[in-house]
């Protein structure tokens, strides 16, 4: 528990910050000294960050940037990879400009570079701290292998709405889980020592808020109080600086009524003088110019505005490098606010070495040697194993036997290019496993494996192209739909279980994928319903990059695993599930609804005057619905396993603490199943009274454990005062004197719980 000391007192953080602590004056030295020599022009040429366009992550791309760099009018290039061509940016960067300042290459290494791992949400179901920071680890050596040296990862927006497609981009919706991942993730990205040459410079994203965008729909409006924001939205960037973090990127959309990019409040009152961050802020991509229509002024007016506001880098708009002049003549900005926002890209690159040695990245020999190597490989499996959720298994269906016919049906099915997932933009979508390919490989001549597309991935042709870019094509079946599900029930008749490949495409999800519809596309379920009349086994394989509304799907299908896109392994991983090698651990880091009129949807909610009663569906002048209950179909924490684990009454050692007390709180945990396995045990708090409203339950530990079958485990957490802190009215933190309840169990649904109260 108490997990900002945790971070505080993590010896990687220490040590860095001490390498930091010894730096800083022989850096300041060396920074001053340099940008004595520098022109203003100069000085905003460091300012504009470009793209070499060689990974699509936005609608423009930079031009005419050789003539740039040698002009010094670069500070940055993204999306430009490998030694070689690095290499010659570089050499033009310090060998051609006139103070020969070298360049910072980034890219968008999400979920791993080369080795893909689960898209972050998948990464987050698995509840694994340790493994969450050697994907990071493992993503830093390969990307910085070929060259690189920033990540524009972790993103740690809170989400609660699926309607939104970046959900698949972030930890889920809550405060706690999304913070520890956080600083997980930039741990694993800086390592111990940013100048050594296998480190990224991590970048928090998206500064602030946009998970909370209105209607789910990308890039629009966001609304919140200052108590949602300190309480719940804001933590998990916070952690992540708190991790040693050394950049941050706004964000696209407003906050109280100001752009992220353009707000003083946010970027210099709250990220510099209240939190004390002394890194480096850079937009989103082109965020700048989209001050324009925002409706805040022209080119020259919004680059003032940003400038002032707070940030340093300009990605892509070259609103910097174009207006800053010439607001400089005419005294709308100063030199000094120049000079702050140079200085600290400068200190970007002093920090990763960069001026030391400006091709420390530029290693043929790593390039060869440390991408998907077989090490890297296994943990993308095991990654993608402890990813997946299982939501349902009638009747024992799974783990399947590795004997007979199964017959593997689906758009999902044989598309090894979607495998990877949304914000994948350095995988190798060519030689990528499909489901069929992973599974063949893993069973050989175990299982005949017989296959079918069996229906397109939606009936409308125009909203699969949309839904299957950047070469994440599937193949379509002109025939009638009727037809196309004939013959695949005629492959699946020699089959002894059928495995359905079905859900969303990779680009279903993602940065401009929002949807207002959560189901599966109406195509595949007329495939599902025709699979599961044959009267054989049934298991879903659900592919998807958000929470997803599967009432009809979890009433009518005997087994479904949801797998998210579990990254460059997710064949083989998926087989070792199905078969059992790996028994399912996942636990949902989002709230499944039963549709979409439910959404947004989270557990943490606050009660209102007019509560449902307990186990309720529908009361009249009560907080419900008339044609749903409240009750989500799968609750934020859930998820099965191949064991049965019993949880026993909760215990505290005492009835009441003071706030210098500790409070333990104790489970016994047994395995009743059939099969070793993990269990995520949760611990959940709520503050009965108070000054103001809480939230009915805030997980608050959590611990992944082992157990052998048929024996028990007991699991301890300490509850301290800062535990029960919280934001006040006044923007305090603070605890209050009052009972709190505790709540231990396999989700935030399936609890048993105690009562403790915390003295004056």
């Amino acid at each position: 528990m108490k997990f900002i000391k945790n971070i505080l007192c993590c010896g990687l953080i220490l040590s860095s910050n001490m390498l930091f602590a010894q730096q800083d004056q022989k850096m300041d030295s060396f920074i001053n000294d340099l940008m004595k020599k520098m022109t203003i022009e100069e000085k905003i040429g460091q300012l504009n960050l470009v793209t070499a366009g060689e990974a699509t992550t936005g609608s423009v791309v930079s031009t005419d940037v050789e003539s740039k760099i040698k002009a010094g009018n670069i500070g940055g290039i993204f999306s430009m990879t490998s030694p070689a061509r690095i290499r010659k940016a570089q050499e033009l960067a310090v060998n051609q400009s006139r103070l020969k300042i070298p360049i910072i290459f980034g890219m968008d290494v999400i979920h791993g570079y080369k080795t893909i791992f689960p898209i972050p949400l998948g990464l987050a179901a698995t509840w694994d701290m340790p493994l969450i920071q050697k994907t990071a680890r493992v993503a830093a050596v390969e990307a910085s292998a070929d060259g690189l040296n920033w990540t524009f990862s972790p993103m740690v927006d809170i989400s609660r709405d699926a309607r939104w497609g970046r959900i698949s981009e972030g930890s889920g919706e809550d405060t706690y889980l999304s913070s520890r991942i956080a600083r997980e993730m930039v741990v694993g990205y800086q390592g111990d020592d940013l100048s050594k040459n296998n480190t990224l410079m991590a970048c928090v994203k998206h500064f602030a808020l946009y998970g909370a965008a209105e209607s789910g729909r990308d890039y629009n409006t966001t609304d919140m109080s200052l108590h949602r924001m300190y309480n719940e939205y804001l933590p998990p960037y916070k952690a992540a600086l708190d991790a040693g973090a050394m950049s941050v990127m706004t964000s696209f959309n407003d906050i109280n009524g100001v752009p992220a990019s353009a707000n003083h409040w946010l970027l210099t009152d709250l990220l510099r003088k209240d939190w004390k961050f002394n890194g480096l802020v850079v937009t989103d991509y082109t965020a700048v110019n989209e001050l324009i229509d925002h409706g805040l002024g022209d080119l020259q007016k919004v680059s003032e505005l940003s400038l002032k506001a707070g940030v340093d880098m300009d990605m892509v708009g070259e609103g910097f490098l174009t207006t800053l002049k010439k607001s400089l003549d005419e005294g709308k900005v100063s030199e000094d606010e120049i000079n702050r926002a140079c200085r600290f890209v400068l200190e970007a690159k002093y920090r990763l070495g960069l001026f030391e040695d400006p091709f420390k990245y530029c290693s043929e020999d790593r390039a060869k040697k440390e991408i998907l190597t077989p090490e890297h490989l296994k943990l993308a499996r095991e990654a993608a194993g402890k990813s997946f959720v299982l939501l349902k298994n009638a009747s024992n269906t799974l783990p399947l036997k590795k004997q007979g016919t199964v017959a593997v049906i689906g758009p999902l099915a044989n598309s090894g290019a979607n495998m990877p997932g949304t914000w994948s933009v350095s995988a190798d979508l060519n030689n990528t496993q499909s489901l069929v390919e992973g599974m063949q490989s893993v069973l050989g001549d175990k299982v005949k494996i017989v296959t079918h597309l069996g229906t397109n991935l939606t009936d409308d042709a125009a909203l699969q192209e949309r839904s299957t870019m950047f070469g994440r094509t599937i193949p379509r079946d002109e025939r009638n739909p009727e037809d196309i599900i004939a013959s695949a029930i005629q492959v699946s008749q020699e089959a002894d279980v059928i495995v359905a490949a079905l859900g969303e495409s990779s680009e279903m999800s993602g940065e401009s994928s929002s949807r207002t519809d959560l189901n599966i596309p109406e195509s595949q379920k007329r495939l599902l319903e025709a699979l599961v009349k044959t009267g054989k086994p049934v298991v879903l394989v659900l592919f998807a990059g958000r929470p997803l509304t599967l009432s009809w799907e979890n009433e009518h299908v005997p087994a479904i695993l949801n797998v998210w896109f579990g990254g460059t392994e997710t064949g083989k991983a998926v087989a070792d599930v199905l078969f059992g090698d790996v028994n399912p651990s996942g636990k949902l880091p989002a709230t499944f609804p039963q549709n979409v009129g439910q959404v947004p949807m989270y557990y943490s909610q606050k009660n209102t005057g007019r509560p449902l009663a307990k186990d309720a569906w529908f009361q009249k002048f009560r907080s419900n619905y008339l044609d749903v209950s409240n009750e989500p179909l799968y609750p934020f924490g859930y998820g099965l396993s191949y064991s049965k684990f019993e949880y026993a009454a909760v215990k505290l050692d005492k009835s009441s603490i003071h706030k210098a007390d500790k409070l333990k709180v104790s489970v016994t945990v047994k395995n009743n199943g059939n099969f070793d396995g993990e269990e995520i045990v949760q611990l959940y708090l709520q503050d009965l009274v108070g000054s103001q409203t809480r939230p009915v339950k805030e997980l608050k530990g959590f611990q992944k454990i082992f157990i052998e079958k048929g024996k028990s485990k007991e699991v301890e957490f300490i509850i301290e005062e800062e535990d029960l802190r919280f934001y006040n009215q006044q923007l305090e933190f603070v605890s209050e004197p009052g009972k709190f309840k505790v709540y231990v169990g396999t989700n935030s649904r399936d609890v048993q719980e105690a009562e403790f109260e915390l003295m004056d």
